[in-house]
């Protein structure tokens, strides 16, 4: 290593790559990622009089001592006066606590390496803060010692992994939609466009679904045993936890119900061809669909009706009057911010990811709607892999491919550079 620039390739890099619903980390130049466990994570906090985060909410003072569960396993048993949370908020990390909480549990649980042996490219958000950006530097080379670092858009990976660096990405994901351009290899932060309407929306959309047929969602967990029937009710308790059922905290119970709700989407849900239309959807062949209690209907219109709330906000139900963009808006009026010299570069590379846009029909119906919005002068060309992995980890097999270039060494933040420039050298190193 001379001049500060890192060149030490002989042992991998680890890619990071933190997004709203899942954590995703691996090696570099590998295909897919080495762990996949959920963002969220439990936390208890165990003061010394023996009471709980929640019995002692805003209580200052006495010493405590903070639990994390973290990994699907960890987070699937119902503990009592668990409280679960997310360290990211609008994308960005904000329990910087819980977030080195997630870090150390990858480091020990899924690499089992020291975390001084390996340079680390990590993704952010395309909007994400330079105090944020040098907070992050400063964690990875002062806590874990790390031998090298980079910072890179998620969006910037996503066109790297479809094999382009001009173009525009739509993201659609648990918590939000965006649509991102990207010239370059930069992204264009004036042509970000950004719509709440996503994977955690239309969850809510199926949860009130089943409200009005009057079932409930049930974690199975509590399921000892079940009968086949379209009546309500029809399982049995486990004995051994129907006590623990009614008094762990509800966003235990909220995880494990929306782990049934998301089965359901990608079992059931699917985007038509056209425009909603009552008759149409009536005409659509259904669905049949069991619930862990046993409770199973066949389902019609209803598969249509959820996810065109995506595309057509006015069908969504309880959104009458909102001013909420439909994907197909979403992206139009990204480009449309855009310099009128890039436009066709944008709309000649239309990338689709996020695990959100892996719903039946989804990316064939954009492609109509945003046909008949794109300019005659225009080619449409839109991007989007088949294969459920590349499609939800786009933005990490970016940074796989990234990172394992040979004439991306040159580019690390050496620890060095780190210790020369301070963390502001973030900002001039990772665009």
């Amino acid at each position: 290593m001379s001049g500060g620039v890192y060149g030490g390739d002989e042992v991998g890099a680890l890619v990071f790559d933190m997004g709203s619903y899942s954590v995703r980390a691996g090696y570099a130049g590998e295909d897919c990622p080495k762990a996949d466990f959920p963002t969220v994570i439990g936390v208890t906090l165990d003061r010394e009089d023996g009471s709980t985060l929640m019995e002692t909410d805003g209580e200052k003072g006495k010493q405590s001592a903070t639990t994390y569960y973290i990994d699907t396993n960890q987070l699937r048993v119902p503990r009592e006066s668990m409280e679960v949370m997310s360290p990211l908020k609008n994308g960005m990390i904000e329990d910087w606590d819980s977030f080195q909480a997630i870090l150390d549990h990858t480091y020990k649980m899924h690499f089992k390496s020291e975390p001084s042996l390996h340079p680390v490219l990590m993704s952010e958000a395309s909007w994400n803060t330079r105090a944020k950006r040098e907070k992050l530097t400063e964690l990875m080379f002062e806590h874990y010692n790390i031998p090298a670092f980079f910072l890179c858009k998620s969006a910037v990976l996503s066109a790297f992994a479809n094999g382009r660096s001009t173009g525009l990405v739509l993201d659609s994901g648990s918590t939000h939609t965006t649509a991102i351009p990207v010239h370059d290899g930069y992204v264009l932060q004036q042509g970000i466009v950004k719509s709440p309407l996503a994977g955690d929306f239309m969850s809510m959309q199926c949860r009130e679904l089943f409200q009005e047929l009057g079932v409930e969602i049930v974690p199975p967990y509590v399921i000892a045993s079940k009968v086949r029937s379209t009546q309500v009710h029809s399982f049995q308790s486990s004995l051994g936890l129907a006590h623990l059922y009614h008094v762990v905290c509800n966003d235990c119970c909220a995880l494990s119900f929306q782990t049934v709700i998301q089965d359901f989407q990608a079992s059931v849900l699917q985007v038509s061809d056209s425009p909603y239309d009552e008759q149409v959807a009536a005409q659509m062949p259904t669905v049949h669909y069991e619930l862990p209690n046993g409770y199973n209907c066949d389902f019609g219109a209803e598969r249509l009706k959820i996810p065109e709330g995506l595309l057509d906000p006015s069908n969504a139900k309880g959104l009458s009057g909102n001013t909420m963009l439909g994907v197909g808006h979403v992206v139009t009026t990204s480009v449309g911010m855009c310099d009128i010299d890039i436009r066709p570069g944008l709309y000649g590379s239309v990338v689709v990811t996020g695990g959100n846009t892996l719903i039946q029909g989804f990316t064939d119906r954009l492609n109509r709607e945003l046909s008949q919005k794109t300019p005659p002068s225009m080619r449409l060309k839109l991007i989007a892999n088949n294969t459920t992995v590349e499609r939800r980890f786009s933005a990490w097999i970016g940074g796989s491919i990234l990172a394992s270039l040979g004439t991306f060494q040159q580019m690390w933040i050496s620890k060095q550079e780190y210790e020369e420039g301070g963390k502001q050298c973030v900002d001039r190193k990772c665009p």
